[in-house]
């Protein structure tokens, strides 16, 4: 079974909670298309390098998922419809990571140099 990993951010007027919203959304498309989302990480509101429809932060959120490729077909359509989303990208991976991502990783590392 492929396994892919799919970012996407949404608008900065969304509030985080908002911004979970649609990942749960994303994760039920994906659900009942036949695959499974094994992991979920909301990363926060983020300055992006450059504009992107007049914003400058995002909500930037992380999915692993393992199904067939016609989910990331249907993913990427549903977001295109979406007027919440800003972009998205989608890579196919071998395996997919255990444990949180290297950027929730730099996260945890930055609160524990904060204390």
């Amino acid at each position: 079974m492929p396994y892919y990993e799919h970012t996407f951010i949404a608008r900065p007027d969304l509030t985080p909670q908002q911004a979970q919203g649609l990942a749960e959304g994303f994760t039920q498309v994906v659900e009942e298309l036949g695959g499974k989302v094994v992991k979920t990480e909301y990363w926060g509101l983020k300055t992006m390098a450059y504009r992107i429809n007049k914003h400058r932060k995002g909500h930037y959120l992380h999915l692993n998922i393992a199904g067939p490729s016609k989910i990331v077909d249907e993913l990427e359509r549903q977001e295109r419809i979406s007027e919440d989303i800003l972009r998205w990208l989608t890579v196919r991976t071998e395996t997919l990571e255990e444990g949180p991502s290297v950027v929730m990783q730099s996260r945890a590392g930055r609160d524990e140099r904060r204390r």
